[in-house]
């Protein structure tokens, strides 16, 4: 029997799309749990663990947005901050305002699809996770200024203090630290943080690089700002000028 790809967990209250959804991704290689409600889906996350979670926002008993806060709730209660232990989540819903996706990736997910989609996007968008949240393969520890990411460790400070970033702001802080002092377009962005084999939103992009400034710039106490707009190209991280002596 081959061994699957990764362990999903597939949440959403209608039984229907629950179970062509599942079906679906044990088909393409998946091992696929599942559950109905916010409660059931804590509970399967406890007993299982999964790489990923597919998780609908509107749920009979909560919003998906207040599981995946239980979520990263629970795993800094237990020490566990850190990037390479946070599960990732693709939120599935009919909403499709700004504002709700805005919500889902503040709230802590990954990646947000509308319905109605299509099963061969979700899984390139799957796929696209779970390979950005396998971390980077560069071993060096990166430096600008008092910022300094560890790949191995997966983690983050800022004068000293945590910065707790998701998988993916964690790769995308990883790629600007990567090419500091260069300026990045989204496209280059988006295909390397995201990896779409098809047209990704840019507007993904510009949420993310507001997110990761908000938590490196303005939450970690750091003296110089890092990230910055360049306009009508993209974004750079700018180390700071080394103290004259």
């Amino acid at each position: 029997m081959e061994t699957p790809e990764a362990r999903l967990l597939v949440v959403d209250d209608e039984p229907n799309i629950r179970e062509l959804l599942s079906a679906s991704l044990r088909f393409v290689g998946f091992h696929v749990d599942s559950a109905g409600t916010g409660a059931e889906a804590l509970a399967a996350v406890a007993r299982q663990r999964p790489d990923l979670v597919v998780l609908d926002v509107m749920l009979p008993d909560t919003d998906g947005f207040a599981v995946v806060g239980r979520l990263r709730e629970e795993a800094g209660r237990h020490g566990r901050a850190a990037a390479d232990d946070h599960i990732p989540v693709l939120f599935l819903t009919a909403r499709d305002g700004v504002e709700d996706k805005i919500s889902g990736l503040t709230a802590g997910g990954d990646d947000y699809v509308t319905k109605p989609f299509s099963l061969e996007e979700l899984i390139a968008r799957i796929r696209a996770i779970l390979r950005r949240t396998g971390g980077p393969t560069d071993d060096g520890r990166l430096v600008a200024g008092d910022l300094e990411l560890d790949p191995v460790g997966h983690q983050v400070t800022r004068a000293g203090r945590p910065v707790s970033l998701s998988p993916t702001e964690f790769k995308l802080l990883a790629y600007l630290m990567a090419n500091a002092d260069r300026v990045v377009s989204k496209i280059q962005i988006l295909d390397h943080v995201w990896a779409y084999d098809f047209g990704g939103d840019l507007s993904i992009v510009e949420s993310y690089i507001s997110y990761v400034r908000r938590k490196v710039d303005s939450g970690a106490g750091g003296a110089v700002k890092l990230i910055h707009t360049v306009r009508g190209v993209g974004y750079v991280l700018r180390r700071p000028p080394q103290p004259q002596h």
